[in-house]
């Protein structure tokens, strides 16, 4: 289904986020995981793409799976970074003939230790990217009328690449222009910088639907590597001070997973447009936010149509 039809029917959005494992039997759990994932019925997938277009290949094949053997609407990231104009073009009519409605276009990293000189790109912005898929849509090349729906991202606490907030708003709104149906954020930790990110993008103009991104941090490595991963997110004092109580694991584990449970309660609370889990391929815990949350499947698609 086109993003813009989700969103024109549901007050609200629940979504995951996947990785493409590099090996068999990560393949295995991620379909395992998927197979419980599905009963909380979300409004669609997201299938994430390594620097450098460095996935491509199983990004692409995870999808067409998810399509095929599951009830989900799956979304694939799709990258600026060593991308030429005729593999996006032949990548994109594999989707489209798969019957894949939406892509998540993204400026991407390149390669660690890679120099990169975006200028030599075909597609130096993640705008130039929406700015083609709308091209695609226009020449009557997706079997949906309406072409493919397009995502981009958000930056709650500022894009690490752009300081000046008036210039991150501007490119945003220029990405929405030329042609998002909607952005998804980045993690973040701190829900007032949501509500600050939003009240930007209406300022600028932006009324698309913007989707809260949310992780909770369940052991010392994900809370060690998320800042380094996650471009920069940073952790309010309160959960600095919460972590300092941890003494292991398992209480780091407990702890971020009542943080991310009081977020999400409190974004349903204030009528976010939509939550996206980054689920790091595993089911457990987004299920038990749901379930602390009380969203159960039945639940949540009442709860998007109030």
């Amino acid at each position: 289904m086109h993003v813009g039809d989700i969103f024109a029917a549901h007050k609200r959005s629940f979504s995951f986020e996947f990785f493409p494992p590099k090996t068999p039997a990560g393949s295995d759990r991620l379909f395992a995981a998927l197979s419980q994932l599905e009963t909380l019925k979300p409004s669609f997938v997201s299938v994430t793409y390594g620097a450098g277009g460095g996935t491509r290949d199983r990004t692409h094949d995870l999808v067409l799976r998810i399509k095929r053997e599951t009830q989900l609407d799956p979304i694939p990231h799709l990258t600026c970074v060593h991308q030429s104009r005729s593999e996006l073009e032949e990548l994109l009519l594999r989707y489209a003939e798969a019957g894949v409605d939406n892509i998540m276009a993204l400026r991407g990293d390149p390669p660690q230790g890679e120099h990169h000189d975006p200028a030599g790109e075909d597609f130096p912005q993640a705008v130039d990217l929406v700015s083609y898929i709308r091209e695609f849509n226009r020449r009557g090349l997706h079997p949906n009328s309406r072409g493919f729906g397009i995502g981009v991202a958000g930056f709650p606490e500022g894009h690490p690449a752009t300081p000046n907030r008036l210039l991150e708003m501007q490119y945003l709104k220029e990405k929405v222009d030329a042609g998002a149906d909607y952005i998804c954020t980045q993690l973040f930790f701190d829900n007032r910088d949501f509500y600050d990110f939003t009240e930007r993008c209406r300022i600028a103009g932006i009324t698309v639907p913007i989707v809260a991104g949310i992780m909770p941090i369940l052991n010392q490595r994900s809370f060690e590597r998320t800042p380094e991963l996650a471009l920069g997110a940073r952790y309010p004092a309160a959960f600095l001070k919460g972590m300092q109580k941890c003494a292991d694991d398992t209480e780091i584990a407990s702890f971020g997973l009542e943080w991310s449970v009081r977020q999400c309660y409190e974004l349903l609370s204030q009528d976010v447009e939509g939550i996206h889990f980054y689920t790091l391929n595993h089911s457990p815990v987004t299920i038990e936010i749901f379930r602390r949350l009380g969203l159960s499947s039945s639940f949540a698609a009442e709860l998007a149509d109030t």
